[in-house]
């Protein structure tokens, strides 16, 4: 049976800047001709005619998730040769696959809560662990997720948490929670972003109030509302990606973000700052599936058993900016990326974390003060 207790609500989650790659790689195709070696940038209003062939593999991915090197690595070890069309958001995935585009391939890349909902769906195919390896080697997190308990759906690939990005130079004193926002409104004023993601921000404002991320209390949640709304006045704007460039040319003091961003930009700005407020934020993780009718699932279990060989996914957390959650993976590492808590926080920090899950109904509750707070 499907899960039942599992996420099912990171809205917007995944339309992050670390899904930027798109914009760069669609730039670079036409030079790089990478469709010749696999890659191509499909229409995503129509899905692609289903192929079968045993000598090639159509996955279904987040831009920036693989590139050439990677697909010819793969065809070299395999002889099977990856056509990768990209999608921008799980929304824009799981449309294309309900209007049949699911059968077109043999991988498919959601979010863990999107692997809910594509679960309950029934979208995905039963996964074979006695033909994968390396699940064994999963940080004990992710041999048991929330989203698909025991794995038997998807295989987590990268994951990450959502904190403040802040200029050290800028602040006169470095963030530590949430509430720094509400303390040094002033000094913020319009300096500022937050996501444009209703359960993150709200998940935000209850954290910092002491409750839970996935609040179902209804007083509870509208105190986390009021505290959101005396802070807006002092908001620049609710954004999932515009803060980058402003962040780097210091037109912002502080902005809400996701880990993997934060240490993209910060590598291009020694001034910048990340932190995990200590009263805690949410975790996500993106995954591999296996849709049903997938035209060549050999090649499939072939693709997700390369993705969790060690040195592989080793290459994705230095390339990518990703943490993996393979434990082989990570001691291939080096020393600094092992180190780099943007990306592997200390347990001190995780264990306030959250996974954002389903609240049901009362999802209707989230979405009126979202609509309140970010229209008014």
């Amino acid at each position: 049976m499907p899960p039942t207790n599992l996420p099912n609500s990171r809205i917007l989650r995944v339309n992050s800047t670390r899904r930027q790659f798109i914009k760069n790689v669609a730039a670079a195709a036409s030079g790089l001709a990478l469709s010749s070696c696999g890659w191509r940038l499909a229409d995503v209003q129509s899905a692609p005619q289903v192929q079968g062939a045993s000598d090639q593999l159509f996955i279904y991915t987040w831009a920036g998730y693989t590139d050439k090197a990677l697909l010819d690595r793969f065809a070299e070890k395999t002889g099977i040769r990856v056509i990768a069309d990209v999608f921008d958001s799980n929304e824009a995935m799981l449309a294309r696959v309900q209007a049949g585009g699911g059968r077109a391939y043999s991988i498919i890349y959601p979010s863990d809560y999107m692997v809910v909902q594509m679960t309950e769906l029934g979208l995905l195919s039963e996964l074979d662990h006695s033909i994968i390896g390396g699940l064994d080697r999963l940080k004990k997190q992710f041999q048991n997720p929330v989203y698909d308990p025991g794995n038997r759906y998807s295989v987590p690939l990268s994951w990450g948490t959502t904190g403040l990005i802040y200029n050290s130079e800028q602040l006169k004193e470095s963030p530590e929670d949430w509430g720094y926002l509400w303390e040094h409104k002033q000094e913020l004023s319009r300096r500022m972003t937050l996501a444009n993601d209703v359960r993150e921000v709200m998940g935000a404002a209850l954290r910092m109030l002491g409750y839970s991320l996935n609040s179902t209390n209804a007083d509870q949640v509208k105190k986390a509302y009021e505290k959101l709304v005396e802070l807006k006045p002092a908001i620049a704007s609710f954004t999932t990606d515009a803060w980058r460039p402003q962040m780097l040319t210091g037109d912002l003091k502080v902005a809400m973000c996701y880990s993997s961003d934060a240490n993209e930009v910060i590598a291009d700005n020694d001034k910048l700052r990340y932190v995990v407020p200590k009263s805690g934020s949410s975790l996500w993780t993106d995954t591999l599936v296996i849709p049903k009718g997938a035209p060549n699932p050999e090649a499939a279990y072939k693709w997700i058993n390369f993705m969790l060989q060690a040195d592989v996914a080793a290459s994705l957390v230095e390339r990518l900016s990703f943490a993996t959650p393979s434990e082989d993976a990570f001691s291939l590492l080096t020393p600094e990326t092992r180190e780099n808590e943007i990306l592997f926080p200390p347990e001190s920090i995780l264990k306030n974390c959250e996974g954002i899950a389903p609240v049901g109904k009362f999802a209707d509750v989230y979405d009126r003060y979202w609509t309140k707070l970010t229209s008014a």
